[in-house]
């Protein structure tokens, strides 16, 4: 069985610093902020081109958070991508806040900026692009058009750590980047984390302030905030894992391309790469006519496959009491239906690839 992801790999090949990072935290019996937290924020700030990092328990709050900060909250809407896993949905609406969806570039899966100054309102506050599956959104365009409507960037990297738009990584192109480190990640933590860099420093203040309790000294609470810190052991090992992150991206790529140059003309629809962009390739998506039939004889094979993501959000339950249905958003429904993600994690091995592509012709071929 060839696994979508290998989770330990990443733990076996740092064994030794990882441990002794784990030991360093144990030992010093600090376990909420500390220098940990704050070698790995100015760490990862620099590595994303930016001024500020501001650690977090998870990539929803960072969104959420760095809404709060911007003063998103009801009455405003925040246009979000319509093809995106809901997490970004949601922080909008923690804020009580409405997510206006734009529809994709079916080319790249992210935002089409073509379409987003139609969605735009009164009540608009913010546009929120995701990077999904590590490719980075088209940001100029977008950042044009916040400048002329007067609108803030928060930017989803959640998928995108290392990736480059233009020659420059992600981290602060808009007024903020918010940051997963979801075990699965390219940069993963053992646990849920997450942060947000930008280089404004007032928000990057408001961040720190609502993390913790709406507190900057103890016991002081300036504001109503939350409990939402990224743990020093967590900043630890993700400190180790930092310093591997572009050489783990690298052998990412180098699948990448393979995939790309042994799976043309096989019948499936394979990734499209600006020449701008430089992606991450947190994720090899794919799209199929007859995807579910696909999938199967994939795990027949013994190749493990995923969906990123069956349902588009406005189809969620969640988002029922809004009124969309099927049709309100053909491009982000077509891609729910036909998309799905081959292994391409840095430890899948040359042999495990050849596999894949071997598997998936063969497959297609008897259609």
């Amino acid at each position: 069985m060839i696994p979508f992801l290998d989770l330990k790999a990443p733990y076996l090949e740092l064994k030794q610093k990882l441990d002794e990072a784990i030991a360093r935290v144990v030992s010093s019996g600090w376990f909420i902020g500390g220098s940990e937290l704050d070698q790995f924020e100015v760490d990862f700030a620099q590595y994303c081109g930016a001024t500020h990092a501001v650690g977090v328990a998870n990539g929803l709050d960072a969104l959420h958070l760095a809404l709060r900060a911007m003063d998103v909250g009801p009455g405003d809407e925040v246009i979000v991508p319509s093809n995106t896993y809901i997490a970004t949905w949601l922080a909008v609406s923690q804020c009580g806040a409405t997510p206006v969806p734009v529809e994709p570039d079916a080319r790249t899966y992210n935002i089409d900026p073509a379409l987003i100054e139609a969605a735009i309102t009164p009540r608009t506050k913010v546009i929120l692009p995701v990077h999904l599956y590590g490719q980075p959104a088209d940001m100029d365009p977008i950042l044009a058009i916040a400048r002329k409507h007067g609108l803030r960037v928060l930017e989803d990297g959640a998928q995108a750590h290392g990736a480059r738009y233009k020659g420059q990584r992600l981290g602060a192109h808009g007024d903020a980047v918010a940051w997963s480190f979801y075990p699965g990640k390219n940069l993963g933590a053992m646990g849920d984390g997450g942060a947000v860099t930008t280089n404004d420093a007032q928000l990057a203040d408001r961040i720190r302030v609502l993390r913790n309790y709406g507190s900057r000294v103890k016991y002081v609470n300036e504001v109503q905030g939350y409990n939402s810190r990224l743990d020093p052991l967590q900043a630890a090992i993700l400190r180790v894992k930092l310093t591997h992150l572009d050489e783990w991206n690298a052998r990412r790529s180098a699948i990448a391309a393979r995939y790309q140059a042994g799976l043309v003309g096989c019948g499936l629809t394979l990734p499209h790469v600006p020449d701008w962009a430089e992606p991450a390739w947190h994720l090899y998506v794919v799209q199929h006519p007859q995807r579910d039939a696909f999938i199967k004889k994939m795990g027949e094979a013994g190749v493990g496959v995923l969906i990123h993501y069956p349902i588009p959000p406005h189809l969620q339950q969640a988002y029922a009491q809004a009124g969309w249905g099927q049709g309100n958003f053909p491009l982000a429904e077509h891609m729910a239906d036909e998309v799905l993600s081959l292994p391409i994690g840095p430890h899948l091995q040359s042999d495990q690839v050849d596999a894949v592509i071997t598997a998936a012709r063969k497959i297609t071929a008897a259609a």
